[in-house]
């Protein structure tokens, strides 16, 4: 049986910077990913070729990411049943917006998961797809668990901090 990855998929190489968050997310959470450029209109045979593929060599979730139109993760999602999770970007005069109801107006029956507009977006999308992932593997689950509450514990510290010096100390 193949190993499980999670499929990285962006419509042009001025994504990529959006994109270091997911990858940095998966990373450190130790799972592992393959990235690729790929667009639903300039390059759709490509695309196809590449989720079909992805899918038969154990892509559990993809993560696309697309500006204006952002038809990339509802293409990729009517060629596979895995989960697929849009990550609209913040590009061109409506700043995201397009992007974002491009990603989450999907017809019934081929859903996409849709996350934050931009950076917050792409962080949170290598979140998801590893909270998925750790659905059948516990050690993923620990280490999802372990980044939540040291995220936490950093809050916390950070309230401690203020409320010490609020009070003169």
């Amino acid at each position: 049986m193949s190993r499980h990855f999670v499929a990285i998929l962006m419509g042009s190489d001025s994504d990529l910077p959006v994109l270091e968050s997911t990858m940095e997310v998966l990373r450190r959470l130790e799972v592992p990913f393959e990235a690729k450029i790929t667009s639903a209109h300039r390059t759709p045979a490509a695309t196809h070729s590449y989720v079909k593929d992805a899918d038969a060599r154990g892509c559990a979730v993809f993560i696309c990411a697309a500006g204006l139109a952002a038809h990339l993760a509802g293409a990729v999602a009517g060629l596979t049943l895995k989960p697929v999770i849009g990550v609209p970007l913040d590009a061109g005069p409506l700043q995201g917006m397009d992007s974002l109801f491009s990603t989450v107006q999907m017809p019934g029956g081929i859903p996409v998961a849709t996350v934050a507009v931009g950076k917050a977006g792409a962080k949170n999308a290598g979140y998801l797809a590893a909270q998925i992932l750790s659905l059948l593997d516990p050690a993923l689950a620990e280490r999802v668990r372990a980044e939540r509450q040291a995220n936490a514990d950093a809050v916390i510290a950070k309230d401690a901090e203020l409320q010490t010096r609020l009070a003169g100390g």
